[in-house]
């Protein structure tokens, strides 16, 4: 479903994302880890588009990003870690602002915002404008926007940020349903206890480089910890 080949990115002299190459499959949650500052939020801006790379390719259900953006990007959701909103329009407005990018017809539309609004526990909110919302409720705006297009490939980076606990079981729930039907979840986190519980596989990148790909138990072999743990798992790989 995602298939990275050889992608860089640099910014002046500096190399942000260095060859990496990856390959996320159809039904699988697959967690992107790695220390702050080490390419985990460029490479995932570049899979969604929103960055262009200095080198390299990106397939999407079978899409070049490059070659044919609004192709890739109807079969994408993106959830960023800062949640970008026009707060003065309502939740509802902003959601069907949302659909009208991605023409989706119009009582489909209005059903799908019911039903997100209702999920999410948003719809006594819905006709409130957006700066009027706590963060919690931004950033669970932000995933129905991301949902509204029942994506094929959800493109996440610290998906529970400022979720409450009952918010953050709702998303896993919603996740594992969406591979179970066939999507696939690409996953950026700092919480290694949410990486180690949801994800199928995982790779550790590190200074722009992947140093690591595989299972949970794979990636315990390779780190030759003897501990299960992923956090000692993690650190004994990128030398913590």
């Amino acid at each position: 479903m995602i298939r990275v080949t050889n992608l860089t990115k640099t910014f002046g002299k500096v190399m942000a994302v260095n060859e990496v190459n990856l390959e996320v499959r159809p039904g699988e949650i697959f967690g992107f880890l790695g220390p702050n500052g080490a390419g985990k939020t460029t490479t995932i801006k570049m899979i969604a588009g929103v960055l262009k790379p200095t080198r390299g390719r990106i397939m999407i259900d079978g899409k070049d990003v490059q070659k044919d953006p609004l192709g890739a990007k109807q079969v994408i959701g993106f959830i960023p870690d800062r949640p970008f909103l026009y707060e003065k329009l309502t939740g509802v407005e902003f959601l069907k602002f949302i659909s009208d990018c991605y023409s989706i017809e119009p009582r489909a539309s209005d059903e799908r915002i019911s039903n997100l609004l209702k999920i999410f526990e948003l719809e006594p909110w819905g006709d409130e404008l957006i700066e009027g919302y706590s963060y919690g409720m931004k950033q669970r705006l932000i995933i129905c926007a991301a949902l509204i297009h029942e994506p094929k490939v959800l493109v996440v980076d610290e998906p529970m940020m400022g979720l409450d606990p009952k918010g953050t079981r709702l998303v896993k729930e919603i996740f594992r349903e969406m591979c179970q039907n066939g999507a696939s979840i690409f996953m950026s986190t700092h919480i290694l206890q949410l990486a180690e519980e949801l994800c199928d596989r995982i790779s550790i990148i590190q200074k722009g480089k992947i140093i690591a790909t595989g299972t949970p138990q794979e990636l315990e072999r390779q780190a030759n910890s003897g501990d299960h743990r992923l956090e000692s798992i993690f650190l004994r790989l990128t030398g913590g």
